[in-house]
């Protein structure tokens, strides 16, 4: 056999190589993962939240991967509180929170229902010295999970811009800002920069809408997408 006939069989080799090494790297890999996550990613979650009353409440903006203790951790490390229940005396603190400006950071929230059930967690992270102006958000945990085995959460996050009527039941409440996507931006901008995310993706929520309207009846807008945190492990 010649030394030309030897460098064209190299040369086949080695582009078979290459092709095979592409094909595995960048479509049968990627296609494994998407599988693997297909059901992560694609199960079809009712994507709003509603009040006791049936109403539409604050959409499904945000989710995380990981265990209540990491959850918790996570939003104490990040700077934000976890919210008191609702009961007499923390109504009453709230409203005197708001009324004559006290900090309340531990401040209760009202109760949304997803899928049917009351929040799991609730945090906030006060702006100001009232309890009027928060970052806040609630999570229901639910049982499909992550790669890992740990469970994903599902969350409402918004800004309470001060408190007024409900437009709808004329209930006192907080009425929200309408830029929801701020806010879920704000949030895993919170967790990232505190070093508490290994990655995120994005998964539909209830569309991309300008003319969305929560519980409260508050205008937002959004472009209907819900970004998913993957909490790195406790050490």
């Amino acid at each position: 056999m010649g030394e030309r006939s030897l460098r064209r069989r190299a040369a086949i080799w080695l582009a078979t190589v290459c092709v095979a090494y592409l094909a595995l790297a960048y479509f049968a890999a990627p296609e494994f993962w998407t599988w693997r996550e297909r059901g992560f990613r694609t199960r079809p979650f009712e994507m709003v939240t509603h009040t006791p009353q049936g109403i539409p409440g604050d959409p499904i903006n945000v989710g995380l991967v990981g265990t209540e203790k990491e959850v918790v951790h996570a939003f104490a490390v990040a700077g934000w509180d976890t919210a008191d229940a609702v009961t007499l005396r923390t109504a009453i603190d709230i409203g005197e929170s708001v009324l004559f400006s006290r900090p309340y950071p531990d401040a209760p929230m009202s109760r949304l229902l997803f899928e049917g059930r009351a929040q799991d967690l609730a945090f906030e992270k006060p702006v100001g010295d009232s309890a009027d102006r928060r970052h806040h958000v609630r999570f229901w945990q639910t049982d499909t999970v992550g790669d890992d085995g740990r469970p994903l959460w599902l969350g409402a996050a918004s800004f309470d811009r001060g408190v007024g009527l409900s437009h709808d039941t004329g209930a006192v409440t907080h009425h929200i800002g309408p830029d929801i996507d701020a806010e879920r931006n704000f949030l895993i901008g919170d967790l990232q920069a505190a070093g508490l995310l290994a990655s995120t993706s994005q998964i539909p929520g209830i569309g991309a809408t300008r003319t969305g309207r929560n519980g409260g009846d508050d205008p937002y807008f959004t472009n209907g997408m819900a970004v998913i945190g993957v909490l790195k492990g406790l050490q």
